[in-house]
């Protein structure tokens, strides 16, 4: 997992897919969101917020901003945060249901947006 942004409270992961996708971690091993310290809920929501404006105005042909947070395979509190559209394997199921076509998607270049998206966190 490449880590694009870190602080005392969270940590920002690549997922590696075919759309736009990160992962917002806590530093510290919750389980459930509930445990947070008030702080890191406040920086979560924080970087939610930065990272969802960043991805509609970079890919603006988007048709939705997926956040999710789920913890089964990993008890850790976390956050994916996903650029969705029509033309992508999946829509407009969750990125973990049934694929529903082959995409080729031809999206604005990623490593630009991480570049930009790191001068705004």
């Amino acid at each position: 997992m490449s880590i694009i942004y870190s602080n005392e409270l969270i940590k920002i992961e690549i997922e590696s897919s075919e759309i736009p996708w990160l992962k917002i971690f806590t530093q510290e091993a919750y389980k459930e969101f509930s445990q947070c310290p008030s702080e890191v809920k406040t920086e979560i929501f924080r970087l939610l917020d930065v990272i969802e404006k960043e991805m509609l105005e970079y890919y603006q042909t988007c048709e939705k901003i997926n956040i999710a947070s789920f913890g089964n395979y990993v008890p850790h509190v976390h956050f994916h945060i996903m650029a969705r559209f029509k033309e992508d394997s999946y829509f407009p199921e969750p990125m973990w249901g049934k694929k529903q076509r082959e995409a080729n998607l031809e999206l604005p270049d990623f490593d630009r947006f991480i570049s930009q998206l790191q001068k705004k966190l």
